[in-house]
């Protein structure tokens, strides 16, 4: 009887895996969603955002608000 292969499994995705894949979505995400995502602090995710994805993958990070509404960040690649 011949052995059988055990399945390759995906590895859990990444914490900043986690916080791109929530920035590209059409809605973008709130603090509250990226720290829920990642279990990291406000000021944590606000230096990945400004120092990994900014400075270091050259992707843009935008943000908009609405009156009365979260701060909401979507991501974009920069233009070179």
């Amino acid at each position: 009887m011949p052995k059988k292969t055990p399945k390759l499994e995906r590895p859990a995705a990444t914490k900043s895996e986690k916080i791109a894949a929530l920035l590209q979505r059409n809605t973008g995400a709130t603090l509250a969603d990226l720290m829920k995502a990642t279990g990291w602090q406000e000021h944590s995710i606000r230096g990945f955002m400004s120092g990994t994805l900014k400075k270091r993958q050259g992707i843009e990070v935008r943000s908009a608000q609405e009156e009365g509404k979260p701060r909401r960040y979507l991501m974009g690649r920069v233009a070179s």
